[in-house]
């Protein structure tokens, strides 16, 4: 019994050290190199499988050493997202400590819908910037509501105004590189009604139906009647996108969809990309009308009767 004993607390011994000496190599640099190199994490990317592209890009020698010593430490709820500096000369405990520092450039999602000022303030909150940049942003993208596209974005922290909104442009300028000419609407009237249709509908596969009725009733000279340009008329920091009431829709404005038959004089939003393709692609229907019931689900109408018998069914108005 004594023999079992001690052979089995051999072996828990020769284990012990085995696995602190394999530790103990694997947190170890895994050369010399001094130079740098960036490094991206990227926003919902596993702690396993950052450990496995550390080990691929050679920055750290084991990814079961990684993940061993950040769950053993609580380190893995530390680790951020974004771009960092690291180098193969680094030690494993020098790699965590850098991506739980933060990095040097960090993701910004803007989502699809949003006005410039909207925008300014991701940017400004998302980079720890203050009113100055707000400022800055607003002068930059005065000329470029509607083209600043919305996407997920990689900036370094200390980024210029100027230099986001033109990255911003630029990609939508290669989004929208292939959209070919369509007759009537010019492409700057399209990318009008793109952030109409942004902010007036829900889902894809409305969005060319109702870019069809805007289009509709622009060629029999109706009013467009909707309500997101007049709250962009409307808006304020305070709430951006009001609620409207009837005497909101008497506003003076050329944003007064109500009042001013055409489209408004500019983009009232920043369209994604299924709302620009709409835009340059509506289908055909005889449809003038539509509204959304409360469950977010839209009703055509070619008549106004039926567009009132929508109205009464499915919002009970």
């Amino acid at each position: 019994m004594v023999k079992k004993f001690l052979f089995a607390l051999l072996a828990l011994t020769v284990l012990f050290v085995g696995s602190i000496y394999w530790f103990y190599q694997n947190i170890r640099p895994v050369s010399s190199d001094k130079s740098f190199s960036n490094f991206i994490i990227s926003k919902g990317q596993s702690a396993a499988s950052v450990a496995n592209k550390l080990q691929s890009a050679g920055l750290i020698r084991n990814a079961l050493a990684f993940r061993i010593y950040i769950r053993t430490t609580g380190q893995s709820g530390k680790i951020q997202t974004g771009e960092f500096r690291l180098s193969p000369s680094y030690s494993l405990f020098q790699v965590i400590d850098t991506l739980s520092k933060g990095p040097i450039e960090i993701w910004v999602t803007i989502p699809e819908g949003l006005r410039r000022e909207e925008i300014a303030t991701k940017f400004s909150q998302g980079l720890d910037r203050d009113s100055v940049f707000t400022k800055e942003f607003l002068e930059a993208s005065t000329d470029y509501e509607g083209m600043l596209f919305p996407d997920t974005y990689l900036f370094p922290k200390d980024s210029s105004a100027s230099a986001i909104v033109n990255k911003m442009v630029r990609n939508f300028g290669a989004k929208t590189n292939n959209l070919g000419a369509v007759s009537g609407l010019t492409f700057d009237q399209r990318l009008v009604l793109a952030s109409i249709l942004e902010r007036e509908t829900k889902t894809d596969q409305e969005r060319p139906i109702v870019a069809g009725i805007l289009i509709n009733r622009l060629d029999l000279c109706m009013p467009l009647q909707v309500d997101a340009s007049v709250q962009y008329a409307l808006g304020t920091p305070k709430d951006w996108w009001p609620i409207l009431s009837r005497e909101d829709l008497k506003i003076n404005s050329k944003f007064n969809t109500y009042k001013f038959p055409g489209l408004p004089p500019k983009p009232i939003a920043n369209p994604g990309l299924s709302a620009i393709i709409a835009a340059f692609n509506p289908s055909s229907s005889d449809y003038l009308y539509y509204i959304h019931d409360t469950s977010g689900q839209i009703h055509y109408a070619k008549t106004l009767d039926e567009h009132n018998e929508n109205i009464r069914k499915y919002l009970g108005k």
